[in-house]
């Protein structure tokens, strides 16, 4: 089966189908990252910054898990080549997410494939790729739909630049806003991602691999390599499974 990016002349009405269709298909994890940004903005006010530098950070580096960790090491002057590693550890997990979409945007330049890699994260990539897989197994010629991708993935950006400013400007009138629990939308998000990944328990065992080999060096191990050695750890457990076969 050949797949694509795109058909090669879509019309705009098509393409303005999918990029509602991926906005309604993540609308349900957004409503989930709404007090997530909200906590990330709240925190970040108590270390000094303004909602404007707050938009500013979430909007050039958009990845939530790294912006925590940035926020939690900053101050005066900033250790920037620790903030910067512990980012690209943390979002090591992009180098995988990246690799599962590659071989639908095989036939994608390099000039319009890179800046939309731009708008995924967690929450658009997995709806953009359940849809994908949704859509090959159901015998479509063009696989993966850019459009809505792009629905998915600028919704999402752009309810984190929002939210996150307005966080910070209204953390410091709230107070302490992380006792309301505000920290469990980000572990309740990324379990509604998985249940819609289930496949059975057999496929799901690298995720329990990964999962174990995380918390483990997350307790021994100062810092971010607890994702490093999740992400390394279930892909040889997809590895062995899939030698197993």
């Amino acid at each position: 089966m050949s797949i694509e990016f795109a058909p090669a002349a879509p019309t705009m009405n098509n393409a303005r189908t999918e990029f509602r269709r991926g906005i309604s298909d993540v609308l349900p994890a957004v409503l989930g990252v709404l007090p997530f940004a909200l906590l990330l903005g709240a925190q970040a006010s108590k270390k000094g910054m303004t909602p404007i530098e707050v938009a500013l950070m979430t909007g050039l580096n958009f990845a939530g898990g790294s912006e925590f960790a940035a926020i939690q090491l900053w101050d005066s002057p900033p250790p920037a080549l620790l903030i910067v590693a512990i980012t690209f550890l943390i979002n090591s997990r992009h180098i995988l997410m990246g690799a599962a979409l590659a071989p639908f945007l095989r036939h994608v330049p390099l000039r319009k494939a890179l800046p939309s890699l731009f708008f995924m994260c967690d929450e658009s990539w997995a709806v953009s790729y359940a849809d994908t897989k949704k859509r090959a197994s159901d015998g479509h010629h063009t696989a993966f739909s850019g459009g809505h991708y792009m629905g998915a993935g600028m919704l999402v950006y752009t309810v984190w630049i929002v939210f996150t400013a307005l966080g910070a400007w209204i953390g410091p009138r709230l107070g302490d806003i992380e006792a309301l629990g505000f920290g469990m939308a980000f572990p309740a998000v990324f379990l509604v991602l998985l249940s819609g990944m289930w496949k059975g328990f057999r496929p799901a065992l690298p995720w329990l691999v990964s999962l174990i080999v995380a918390a483990v060096t997350y307790r021994l191990v100062p810092g971010a390599w607890y994702v490093l050695t999740g992400a390394l750890s279930g892909l040889a457990g997809a590895y062995c499974l899939g030698a197993e076969k």
